[in-house]
């Protein structure tokens, strides 16, 4: 399991890097590397597809990070392993003490019986 994890870190890491990259590249008033392919013109072919792959691999790494990150909680994540309460020791007690059978010599107490009406 430690070599997923880290195989999963890895991969994220490399998806957020890749993620900043296109961000920070972008410009938020419209130019950013469109305009230095293209000019500040957008009437010109291939500064549209340019915005348009940027955003596209915006919401594509994104969304790859979230995928990663839940992918790696449900691989790693081990919720039947609860660890087990710190166990009290069995308290010892000594037997009841055995009282001795009572003699046979002595009779039962008799109960009246009620005359017939």
């Amino acid at each position: 399991m430690d070599t997923i994890f880290t195989l999963l870190m890895v991969l994220i890491m490399v998806a957020s890097v890749l993620l900043v990259i296109i961000v920070m590249a972008q410009n938020p008033k419209g130019g950013g590397l469109s305009s230095t392919f293209g000019g500040a013109s957008s009437a010109q072919f291939g500064v549209q597809r340019t915005n348009d792959f940027m955003e596209k691999a915006t919401w594509t790494l994104g969304g790859t990070i979230i995928v990663l990150i839940l992918l790696s909680v449900v691989i790693t994540g081990k919720p039947s392993q609860v660890v087990p309460a710190q166990q009290q020791p069995a308290k010892k007690e000594a037997p009841a003490k055995q009282s001795a059978p009572a003699s046979s010599t002595t009779a039962p107490a008799q109960t009246p019986v009620a005359p017939a009406k």
